[in-house]
């Protein structure tokens, strides 16, 4: 709630606090009648979906479905936020295109999957204007560090108390980070242009950083840094970067902060907000 807290007020807002598995919960959501939907609602934990695969798959596959008739009865749009963990690791230097394989190493990855599935299959079968989107490793500022958050606000935030880094493994996976400014502007344009409808798009920077680098960005003083055992090995994806060749083409998109910048002004508002 303390994320939106400064929407409250404004006219333009309205917030319902609900379960997309109830039905009566999108009844009253779908009283009013929206231009676009963008279905963000998911167990995003990788380690709660193998821990619990059947709430995984209610909330992301269920769910998703019961989202999709509610825009079927409307004719509204909509757009799915999928993931880069439904993919196999990069095998190329021109980084993980929409072509590439998937590989759901994870009840996580395989619920979202089968909602891109169910999402396109409305497009093809009822010609609902869909898109499914994969953003890549996204971060900044209101992101989650605590638990199984985003490995840069945990660095960043332990960085600034004077804790340990701690890397899942060996810490040589790498990961394509994404600027959460240069994502909700991907998001929109995906949203917004008749182009990508019928398409799964991918967003990226098309740059990749291991994660023992990270570390050493962002710890300065590598006495910082620790490794420990993997919670889930067998879910990790050892490369990924991203191909948003696609992106640029059907959107005009492009991402505009470096790693650097984007690091600057996520430490700046971590430690603006250490309790958030």
């Amino acid at each position: 709630m303390e994320n939106i807290a400064e929407f409250f007020g404004n006219p333009s807002f309205s917030f319902i606090e609900g379960d997309i598995r109830r039905h009566e919960v999108l009844i009253k959501v779908f009283e009013t009648s929206y231009d676009i939907v963008y279905h963000l609602a998911a167990e995003i934990n990788v380690q709660k979906s193998i821990d619990d695969p059947r709430q995984t798959f209610e909330r992301d596959v269920l769910g998703t479905f019961n989202i999709l008739e509610a825009c079927r009865k409307k004719g509204t749009r909509l757009v799915f936020m999928s993931t880069c963990m439904v993919y196999d690791r990069s095998q190329f230097d021109s980084g993980i295109d929409e072509l590439h394989p998937t590989k759901p190493a994870s009840p996580y990855a395989a619920a979202k999957l089968s909602g891109e599935a169910l999402v396109l299959s409305y497009y093809h079968a009822y010609r609902l204007p869909t898109v499914v989107i994969r953003p890549f490793n996204t971060y900044g500022p209101f992101q989650k560090a605590n638990g199984e958050g985003g490995v840069v606000a945990i660095f960043i935030k332990n960085q600034l108390r004077g804790l340990p880094l701690r890397i899942y493994g060996e810490g040589s996976q790498t990961r394509d980070l994404l600027y959460v400014k240069d994502c909700v502007d991907f998001i929109v344009k995906a949203g917004t242009n008749q182009k990508a409808l019928g398409h799964i798009v991918n967003a990226g920077t098309g740059e990749d950083i291991a994660i023992n680098d990270l570390a050493k960005e962002i710890a300065k003083e590598t006495g910082q840094i620790v490794h420990v055992p993997h919670i889930h090995p067998q879910a990790e994806i050892h490369k990924l970067k991203c191909n948003a060749r696609k992106a640029k083409m059907l959107l005009g998109w492009e991402p505009t902060y470096s790693l650097a910048k984007g690091l600057k002004e996520t430490t700046e508002w971590i430690r603006e907000n250490p309790d958030l």
